[in-house]
């Protein structure tokens, strides 16, 4: 009589089995870690540079960009009768979400707007002085500023499109945890009930991992 032989796997080559996935899985999980931390940091990143743009902007020329009533002859890249001053009042004016024309030159925009380009003219940030697009984050959502926002006073940073579990670290290492109060506030931007950042006034909110915000930063 013929035995038959069993062809199963050995505990042995299970086991190997077994570690290999554990390590294959927790290689995707690190390198998901590695990501998040590495977006999370752009925009930490994003938020310094453009805040220490702003004030070096104003050391310089003694005006706010955007609101620099006197762009127009203080870089070359402007011609007489461009619209491309602001109205000096010290306040960066106009909401933080505002189209961009493309070209300032041709046609007016708002001082939000505006701010970019001027940084831009200044050589404080990247790309060409008639240049008004808002920057993009690391999520893909636009920056953008604006004077006020949610509970803030004052001008304030604004990134959208941020996800829940990212604000709400950020929230907590650089504030206090709360989303409606302090230097750093957010809105719903997607998933829920959108918020406008231009007009909402400050309420209850908590972080939840399948909205995404719009994130306040005090300047």
């Amino acid at each position: 009589m013929i035995s038959q032989r069993n062809n199963g796997f050995t505990l042995v080559e299970i086991a190997i089995v077994l570690v290999s996935v554990g390590l294959l899985i927790g290689g995707v999980l690190k390198g998901q870690e590695m990501i998040t931390n590495s977006k999370m940091k752009r925009i930490m990143s994003d938020n310094a540079g453009l805040t220490a743009a702003m004030f070096s902007y104003q050391d310089r020329y003694r005006q706010l960009p955007g609101d620099d009533s006197s762009a127009v002859d203080r870089f070359d890249i402007y011609a007489a009768g461009d619209p491309v001053n602001g109205n000096g009042s010290g306040v960066i004016e106009g909401n933080w979400d505002v189209p961009s024309t493309g070209d300032i030159t041709v046609a007016a925009t708002a001082e939000t707007n505006m701010y970019f380009a001027h940084l831009r003219a200044a050589g404080l940030i990247d790309g060409g002085g008639t240049d008004d697009t808002r920057p993009t984050n690391a999520y893909g959502g636009r920056i953008g500023i604006r004077d006020g926002s949610l509970g803030i006073a004052g001008h304030v940073l604004i990134f959208g499109q941020i996800e829940g579990k990212i604000a709400r670290i950020m929230e907590a290492r650089l504030d206090d945890g709360n989303p409606a109060g302090g230097r750093v506030q957010s809105g719903i931007s997607s998933g829920g009930t959108p918020i406008d950042m231009n007009t909402a006034v400050a309420g209850s909110l908590t972080y939840d991992s399948t909205e995404r915000y719009s994130i306040a930063f005090r300047l």
